[in-house]
């Protein structure tokens, strides 16, 4: 039951619609390419094949079916997978038994009841009605409290709590779940969020993973409490690798190729509510690596509408600067009023917010006015103050063009010679540079998920791959493989010839079927997946299959005799180094015979040379 709604869900989804709603993807004669979403890299090497329904990564290594994609793209264990994948593809899962549902399972449905609960009280209890016309008060609609499922929390001490163990789940399961806290001064339980106004906080498939929350009635024995407090992290939420309404955003964003970023949940709310619908929001943290990672799946180009001074805010410098190591486009829109928050703007005049996103400016801009008001220009401790925050964004600047600009302009700003700029910038280290550079060395395409497979080192390792490509992209050329080759190959390479040779021969001899070549070898590429063949076997054929597509365009059976060759010499200075070893421990023991016929056996390799 299990596997066939496993197949049931592969079957109704088309592997290239899936993953191009996490990355963009272009078609590439028959498979379709684009940048790989799980390591940095200046040229696409993510290739996806409709086909075969696998995609492939020749960067990272990584590869597999749709099932693992959302395991690798989402950080989820096959459950989840499943269950996202299920809802994608409009199919009902068959019920667990309680007992087998995982922790993570359990833990989503106490946020999607916590959820509920939340939403109920806002509609139907007198603090919620009150709660709800401070929400319309402050310009959010009734169909944008519907949508992002706002709600309030009762201010009372287990309220949340009770209302979950009502419903079989017990309070150390409500713990771990970030809704309450363990009591210090009895055994006891109490809920987090009391008296509170709730964001629910979702995941990319929209599913609740957390909480904001502010506060709105103060509850009774309770001391001094903060304005916005959040769920901790737990099995789900991670505020660090969390974006706020990037699941309504992501498909905009792509489309928009811009990203707006803003600091509070009313702000993303209120901004797609007036149509700013590529908005999210970092929660109670500045820009991190997991959120630049996440948002490079959909855009390159980023608009920060932090309330910031990037002179004092080390936190918020830090993010700005690993989005420039990143290769990411940065604009900051200028906020000077004290009350400039975007969803103040908006609810104000959205003409003024947008006209804001539009004249957003550079960061360079950014940053030369945050260290000008900052700094008098005019004296020599305020022109060193400057050139310290600027010199080194300047030298992070990838293109020499760019840069001399920004160098011409700090020179005019502070009426200091450029060469002596230069000379400055040149002092600044390059190590201050490397720690945002996140790129991965581009190598040779090595298929690292076949480690498991082939355990040939070095060139070898690269041979016996690319003579198993050219064999599943031509298989005629199978023919050019003789007995006397095998010993070439590696012991689980010479197994796999071995098999797919007896294979051919079986199918076009003993059972005289009119089949060619291409037919028979696909045939048992299919045995393989389907039988109870090595795993890292099946996945190495996937992924060669589809590099022979991708990456080999010339004459296969010149090439695969080269392949061969060379090879052969391989195996040949194997052999001479092993002699030579032997030669060595002859002569320490003296015996002249044993060293006349090992140097015989070296001489006569030597010459296949």
């Amino acid at each position: 039951m299990f596997n066939s709604q496993v197949e049931e869900i592969k079957n109704r989804l088309n592997i290239v619609e899936v993953i191009g709603g996490y990355i963009k993807l272009k078609k590439a004669g028959a498979n379709h390419r684009g940048v790989c979403p799980f390591h940095s890299e200046k040229k696409p090497s993510f290739f996806v094949s409709p086909a075969r329904q696998i995609w492939h990564c020749f960067g990272c290594g990584l590869g597999g079916d749709i099932f693992g994609f959302i395991k690798q793209i989402e950080g989820v264990e096959f459950g989840d997978a499943l269950r996202i994948l299920a809802q994608k593809a409009g199919i009902e899962l068959k019920k667990q038994d309680p007992e087998l549902r995982t922790a993570r399972q359990r833990l989503y449905e106490i946020c999607e009841l916590a959820c509920l609960f939340f939403e109920a009280q806002l509609k139907s209890s007198v603090v919620g009605q009150e709660a709800k016309k401070y929400l319309l008060s402050r310009g959010i609609k009734e169909e944008s409290i519907k949508k992002w499922r706002l709600g309030y929390s009762p201010e009372v001490w287990q309220g949340l709590s009770d209302f979950l163990v009502s419903k079989g789940y017990d309070r150390e399961e409500i713990e771990k779940a970030g809704l309450a806290i363990k009591s210090e001064k009895s055994q006891g339980f109490y809920d987090r969020f009391r008296g509170r106004i709730m964001f629910p906080v979702f995941d990319l498939n929209s599913q609740v993973i957390g909480f904001g929350a502010r506060v709105f009635k103060k509850v009774q024995g309770e001391e001094e409490i903060a304005k916005y407090i959040n769920t901790p992290q737990t099995l789900l939420y991670d505020k660090s690798q969390t974006l706020y309404g990037l699941n309504y955003s992501k498909v905009v964003i792509r489309k928009q190729a811009q990203c707006v970023i803003t600091e509070g949940y009313t702000d993303v709310i209120m901004a797609h509510q007036a149509g700013f619908e590529n908005t999210v929001a970092v929660s109670g943290t500045a820009l991190t690596s997991y959120h630049l990672n996440i948002l490079k799946r959909y855009s390159e180009n980023l608009v920060l509408a932090f309330d910031m001074d990037i002179a004092g805010d080390s936190a918020t410098k830090r993010g700005i600067d690993l989005a420039q190591g990143q290769g990411f486009g940065i604009k900051i829109i200028k906020r000077s009023a004290a009350n400039s928050d975007p969803a103040d703007v908006i609810l104000e005049n959205p003409a003024n917010w947008e006209k804001a996103v539009k004249e957003a400016r550079s960061i360079l801009d950014f940053y030369f006015d945050s260290a000008l008001s900052s700094y008098d220009k005019n004296t020599p401790e305020g022109k060193k103050e400057i050139g310290k925050i600027l010199l080194p964004v300047i030298k992070r600047i990838p293109n020499k063009i760019e840069q001399s600009f920004w160098v011409q302009k700090l020179s005019s700003t502070l009426s200091v010679r450029e060469d002596v700029i230069l000379e400055e910038l040149k002092k600044v280290k390059t190590e201050s540079v490397s720690v945002f550079n996140n790129e991965v060395e581009e190598k040779p395409i090595v298929l690292t998920a076949a480690a498991g497979f082939i355990k040939s080192e070095g060139r070898k390792k690269i041979l016996e791959e690319k003579i198993i490509s050219l064999i599943l992209k031509d298989p005629e050329i199978l023919d050019l493989i003789n007995v006397q080759h095998l010993p070439l190959f590696s012991e689980k390479v010479k197994k796999f010839l071995e098999d797919v040779k007896k294979f051919v021969f079986e199918e076009k001899t003993l059972k005289s079927e009119n089949k060619d070549f291409k037919k028979i070898v696909a045939d048992f590429s299919a045995k393989y997946k389907t039988s109870d063949a090595d795993e890292d076997l099946k996945n190495f054929l996937a992924a060669l299959s589809l590099r022979a597509e991708v990456e080999y365009d010339e004459d296969a059976e010149e090439e695969i005799q080269l392949c061969l060759t060379e090879l052969k010499l391989i195996e040949l200075k194997n052999k001479l180094k092993e002699i030579s070893e032997e030669i060595k421990k002859a002569e320490n023991e003296k015996n002249l015979e044993k060293i006349n016929n090992l140097m015989a056996d070296f001489n006569n390799l030597s010459k296949q040379l």
